[in-house]
């Protein structure tokens, strides 16, 4: 499991290594690791010209430190300092004693670079790039040169994710000592490009994280796996509430997922009971309301209701998991939703997101994991919000607090009609197989990115192939492959 850290936490466990360390001697083991991946990318050291975009503070002098070492291996090493009153100064020295050299234009130097460290904003920086370090910058970028963040692209924010204004896009981003979790959420993983984390030396424990990201060995520990004396029942039966006669599809899709999903058996209650037996034969077809369905381990409702509410009363008053999702987010009673003592997963797309908090679109966009904290608080429940990163966040008694979890396991083909309600259905069979509902939005976005990204190869999918793909993605989780 990838684990993240604000940077107050960083910053207090810096301060509590540096005090038991030479003076230092954390910023040189910092350069080493960052000189380590510059040489790696560069393949050849000797004769590579590098150009360091060194800003103000302790990045700026890890830049300084790694491009003394990379001079000093035979690399025409140059510094462009953006602010040559606050630059790091015994960096600067260590850097000139070793061949470096200062640029008097900073975009001539990047003329025919091989490489670029960008050292111009910390982990402690806010908003976007400053004006005077803009020219510099777009030159980089337009540069042929493979671009290195150190720590993280400056321009990002550490703790969000958020890029407010203009901002490095790295090919690499070399991060010390543990992630931060705007290195792991959108947009500001996209500026990340390929992260690379190097070991400085820091102590954190698990319970310091506000953001996790599940690796395949942590799925493959959550998966249900039936025994000897399993049966349908015991596996878990989940129940569907979907579905229209606008929207018959998004049953079917719900269902998909439900069945792929790792319950005994899938009960579905709606109008789309043909659509979805003509599909679905094993699927058990049930008249009237969700109440007089029979036993059901979680109930999963939303996906193509259109503006029939008529059943979110009676699984909002279910004594099991319940998972809301699509027209269900924008019918259900919040205050049902908030009163209910059995765990409860809401599931929007950032558009839904905004219309719950009354914000704009663009907003939760931007912040994506300050909103999915504010709507989990809000609702007091867990919710997953859908995007290029998915985000899960705890609500009651299930991680509440900062911690969240991270999946970007997916594909941009997965912007495709219907998928959201195969996602639904899967995390709602993993509710009745057992799972929490964290654990459930967890894995189920994992395997539904997955999935996806199994089936499409690069090319465009349809819902109903992700459906399929699930099956595959769960083998290769559980297989380790």
């Amino acid at each position: 499991m990838r684990t993240a850290y604000s940077v107050d936490t960083v910053r207090t466990a810096e301060r509590a290594l540096m005090a038991r360390l030479p003076e230092g001697a954390l910023m040189q083991r910092a350069a080493a690791g960052l000189a380590v991946v510059c040489a790696e990318l560069l393949g050849k050291v000797y004769g590579a010209r590098v150009v360091l975009l060194v800003g103000s503070g302790d990045n700026g002098g890890d830049a300084l430190y790694a491009g003394a070492r990379l001079a000093r291996r035979g690399a025409g090493v140059t510094a462009v300092l953006l602010d040559s009153e606050r630059v790091h100064r015994v960096g600067l020295a260590a850097f000139l004693s070793a061949g470096g050299r200062v640029a008097e234009s900073g975009e001539r130097a990047l003329a025919g670079a091989d490489l670029v460290v960008d050292g111009i904003v910390g982990i402690g920086g806010r908003g976007g790039l400053r004006a005077a370090a803009l020219p510099v910058v777009r030159a980089a970028l337009e540069s042929r040169a493979v671009v290195v963040s150190v720590d993280l692209p400056s321009g990002v924010d550490a703790d969000t994710g958020q890029v407010a204004g203009e901002a490095v896009r790295a090919d690499v981003t070399v991060t010390f000592g543990v992630y931060k979790p705007g290195l792991l959420v959108d947009p500001g993983r996209e500026y990340a490009g390929a992260v690379r984390l190097v070991d400085i030396g820091l102590e954190l424990g698990r319970g310091e994280g506000d953001l996790e990201a599940l690796q395949h060995g942590d799925v493959a520990r959550l998966l249900p796996e039936p025994t000897g004396e399993s049966d349908k029942y015991r596996r878990g039966v989940v129940g569907i509430v979907a579905g229209s006669a606008r929207y018959p599809g998004a049953a079917v899709l719900a269902v998909a997922g439900a069945l792929r999903g790792g319950a005994g058996a899938v009960r579905y209650v709606g109008p789309a009971a043909g659509a979805v037996v003509s599909r679905f034969p094993e699927t058990l077809v049930s008249e009237g309301a969700p109440g007089k369905a029979g036993r059901v381990q979680a109930w999963v409702a939303g996906p193509g209701l259109g503006d029939d509410a008529s059943g979110l009363a009676d699984v909002l008053g279910a004594e099991v998991p319940v998972l809301i999702d699509a027209d269900g987010l924008r019918l259900a009673d919040p205050e049902a939703v908030r009163g209910r003592a059995a765990p409860t997963l809401l599931t929007p797309h950032a558009g839904e997101a905004a219309a719950l908090l009354g914000v704009a679109r663009e907003e939760v966009e931007a912040e994506r994991l300050a909103a999915v904290r504010e709507l989990a608080d809000r609702f007091s429940a867990t919710v997953l919000l859908k995007g290029s990163t998915t985000l899960v966040a705890g609500g009651r008694g299930e991680g509440a607090g900062r911690l969240a979890r991270v999946n970007s396991t997916g594909t941009a083909w997965l912007a495709t009609a219907g998928s959201g309600d195969v996602l639904s259905g899967l995390c709602g069979s993993l509710l009745a197989a057992g799972l929490g509902a964290l654990d459930a939005g967890s894995v189920g976005a994992y395997l539904h990115g997955l999935a996806a990204r199994r089936v499409s190869g690069g090319a465009p999918v349809v819902a109903q192939d992700v459906a399929g793909g699930i099956a595959g993605a769960w083998g290769d989780v559980r297989h380790g492959l």
